[in-house]
């Protein structure tokens, strides 16, 4: 089992944190999270979606070329990283001080992808790769969201408790307790 934190633990820990990981489903606003969460505690933002995984015209880079970036930027002292790809935990987690798991009810998910959609697209993001205009979801992607907790979230528990068993992790599930952490630094 993961080693679970108050809220109010991981706000004493983020205070002097060098090193945070960002994680959640898709649509939780994990990336305005992590971009506003670097900017309070003046540490670098990283998002695997836009410095790791996608190249131009949505092109996936390959595995090894990711996990080589991932290996890179984890190497850095002072970051807060952006994405859940539990595939790279055993590169990630050795190196980080805290995980702040955006998880949100799917509906919450639901209804951020909704609005990130209807703001960008056919545009790209400030948070996406360039040359990836935001598409319309496909039925695969909203299948992500739907099934994230039934799916995705043993599997996240379990790749926390092989690579990063005493990295503390505080789960945050609602965009009032994210405000409410930012505010504390505010």
């Amino acid at each position: 089992m993961p080693r679970y934190v108050s809220s109010e633990e991981a706000v004493r820990l983020l205070a002097d944190a060098k090193r945070v990981l960002v994680i959640g489903c898709s649509g939780g606003g994990k990336t305005t999270f992590s971009t506003k969460i670097a900017a309070c505690l003046e540490l670098e933002f990283q998002s695997l979606d836009r410095d790791v995984r996608w190249l131009p015209g949505w092109v996936e880079r390959d595995r090894a070329g990711q996990r080589d970036i991932i290996a890179r930027l984890a190497e850095r002292e002072r970051w807060v990283m952006d994405g859940s790809g539990a595939s790279s935990f055993d590169i990630r987690l050795p190196r980080t001080e805290l995980v702040l798991w955006v998880r949100v009810p799917r509906h919450v998910a639901l209804f951020g992808l909704f609005k990130r959609v209807c703001r960008y697209h056919g545009s790209v993001r400030p948070q996406m790769a360039e040359g990836c205009p935001e598409p319309w979801p496909d039925r695969d992607f909203l299948s992500y969201i739907w099934n994230f907790e039934k799916r995705y979230a043993p599997l996240f528990i379990n790749r926390i408790d092989q690579h990063g068993p005493n990295v503390p992790v505080a789960v945050l599930r609602s965009h009032r307790e994210m405000d409410a952490m930012l505010q504390a630094f505010a």
